[in-house]
């Protein structure tokens, strides 16, 4: 199976809600969302659970955990390619606002994926 290309979703004025995100967590928790960041590129649509999920509307999440809390890495597929959205701590559920908030940023990708990648 060919390797995913992962990339990451850049706003208008070239910020990264997933990258401003990782680098709020702690070293650990960071290293675990690394692990899930790298098995999304090796297994891509075969990814599954308990390591990711379909959420809804073409909208998936990485999960990680680390010390109790949950964590959840929203992205969506774009062609072979798979678009990281952002980041959140979850409790119960992926709140439908972060589901919306991926789809938006889904909707703005598609039609310009070159300014809404970023770029290392």
């Amino acid at each position: 199976m060919p390797r995913t290309e992962v990339k990451v979703f850049a706003e208008d004025d070239g910020s990264c809600p997933f990258l401003v995100w990782m680098d709020s967590l702690p070293q650990k928790a960071q290293e675990k969302c690394i692990v899930k960041v790298e098995r999304l590129a090796e297994m891509g649509h075969e990814l599954r659970r308990p390591e990711a999920d379909y959420l809804q509307d073409k909208v998936y999440e990485l999960r990680a955990a680390f010390q109790g809390i949950q964590y959840r890495m929203l992205y969506f597929f774009h062609g072979s390619r798979a678009v990281i959205s952002h980041g959140l701590v979850k409790e119960r559920e992926v709140p439908s606002k972060e589901i919306e908030l991926a789809m938006n940023r889904m909707k703005r990708f598609v039609g310009d994926p070159s300014t809404h990648t970023h770029r290392r």
